[in-house]
């Protein structure tokens, strides 16, 4: 099967390595000529993850067109806050015969759309059926290395959710399939401010008591805030949803814990964005999950304060102290 993935960051070219070892044939995108070129030559991605080779089988390549027109599947690995853009260039390509894999984490914040939304969007000759998101706790660094990874696919139509699943499971990378894509997409994009909050938590000084209460209430808001907008309440206690926020919260890989931590520390948000290679997708979505929360009338005090922190200057320690004094309540 011909698979082209869109993205040469971490995740894009992790999982084009374990394509290749499932024997199919790969074609990983990258946005930049020179930066396609360099993959190309050294056949290495230095940047994001140093020291582990891509094999010659792998084709890599600027020309966006050219990879779509040679794939039976496309694997996006693009930022969510890039994803229209970039679609926008292929805008016009016929669709109907190809699997669109999603993977990318966040909500659009101009629009408050799901990928899968801007997907639709996009793409002017694309079935809904088509629309596969894969999701779940899986860092590149891990992935790359052949770590046992476990993830799920989610489609409306669950004969492209099984090809998807064949595609990519293999001994070291499980994948099970979920048809709630909603629930899946607001999971993979809400947690990763939940990582941010638990992330502010460790900058601050607290320890695992308050991060374990910020991990378990950040659930029930996601959860709360999923339910509302139409997902299944069971995606948010699977691997999508506590399996990605437990990783995401605690992994030293983690981008958007270690920007919550920086600016629990003392640093400006623009200066720590500055400084890591990768994007902290939880930075942008922080804002539109505060933004549907208010839309839909759902309480959530921990993205609120999260939102405080990083837009308003609010200090942690008040945003956390703020938090512990809320009225008594039942957990249920």
């Amino acid at each position: 099967m011909n698979v082209s993935v869109l993205g040469a960051g971490g995740w894009g070219t992790a999982l084009s390595l374990l394509l290749n070892d499932n024997g199919a044939s790969v074609t990983l995108w990258a946005y930049k000529k020179e930066y396609a070129d360099e993959l190309a030559m050294v056949r290495e991605n230095r940047t994001y993850l140093h020291g582990v080779t891509i094999p010659p089988g792998i084709q890599i390549t600027s020309d966006m067109e050219l990879a779509v027109d040679r794939a039976d599947v496309v694997v996006a690995s693009i930022p969510s806050q890039y994803m229209r853009s970039q679609l926008d260039r292929i805008a016009d390509h016929d669709f109907r015969n190809k699997i669109f894999v999603n993977t990318a984490k966040g909500i659009e914040a101009a629009s408050l759309c799901t990928m899968s939304e801007v997907v639709g969007e996009s793409l002017k000759h694309f079935p809904k059926e088509n629309y596969v998101v894969l999701s779940g706790p899986s860092h590149a660094e891990e992935v790359s290395r052949r770590m046992p990874t476990a993830i799920v696919a989610a489609s409306h139509h669950r004969k492209s959710a099984e090809l998807v699943q064949k595609l990519f499971m293999n001994g070291y990378f499980r994948v099970y399939l979920n048809r709630d894509v909603k629930g899946v997409e607001l999971c993979g994009s809400f947690k990763n401010v939940i990582a941010l909050a638990a992330g502010m938590s460790d900058g601050a000084g607290y320890g695992d008591n308050t991060k374990a209460a910020l991990m378990t209430r950040g659930m029930v808001e996601i959860t709360r805030l999923g339910e509302e907008l139409g997902a299944h309440h069971k995606t948010f206690s699977g691997l999508a949803g506590m399996g990605d926020l437990i990783v995401t919260c605690m992994s030293r890989y983690s981008r958007n814990r270690f920007v919550g931590e920086q600016v629990a520390a003392g640093r400006k948000l623009e200066e720590v964005l500055g400084e890591i290679k990768m994007v902290a997708e939880g930075v942008p979505t922080a804002r539109a999950a505060h933004q549907l929360a208010r839309k839909h009338k759902v309480e959530m005090p921990i993205m609120e304060q999260v939102n405080k922190v990083l837009y308003e200057g609010k200090d942690p320690q008040k945003a956390v102290d703020d938090l512990m004094r809320r009225p008594a309540k039942d957990e249920y």
